[in-house]
């Protein structure tokens, strides 16, 4: 995977945009509903990467149990540097993983971030849950 498919990824789903709040050399992924959850609607963080092709890596929030498993398994995916350990997996894409499972470890970072929204934001970006309260 490159960072140019990485960036067509996280931009894939509803809401989401680039930002660079660590500066121009990082690239953040936010995603943000069009509705106010409270004050104001905020942006949430569902990845991040340097978007650096030679040296290509993105860290992405993961379930905790999930996240023990991925890294036993798969020795290209780690706690997330500079983040909380628990929740974020760092993972480099060196071509050892399959690009799929980088994309669904990508939707599954967003859906993890989209489901802590208000009902309301996630009716807004469309989003469906898999069970019905």
């Amino acid at each position: 995977m490159d960072a140019a498919t990485l960036r067509q990824i996280c931009l894939g789903f509803p809401g989401t945009y680039e930002d660079f709040p660590f500066g121009p050399d990082t690239s953040v992924f936010k995603v943000r509903s069009a509705v106010s959850g409270g004050s104001k609607p905020e942006a949430k963080m569902f990845a991040a990467s340097a978007m650096d092709d030679h040296n290509l890596a993105v860290s992405l929030k993961c379930d905790p149990a999930l996240a023990v498993q991925l890294r036993s398994a798969h020795p290209e995916i780690t706690g997330a540097w500079h983040m909380n350990k628990t929740h974020w997996n760092g993972v480099r894409l060196d071509g050892a993983l399959p690009d799929s499972m980088v994309r669904d470890m990508v939707e599954d970072s967003y859906d993890l971030v989209v489901s802590s929204l208000t009902r309301k934001q996630q009716d807004q970006l469309g989003w469906a849950r898999l069970a019905k309260d």
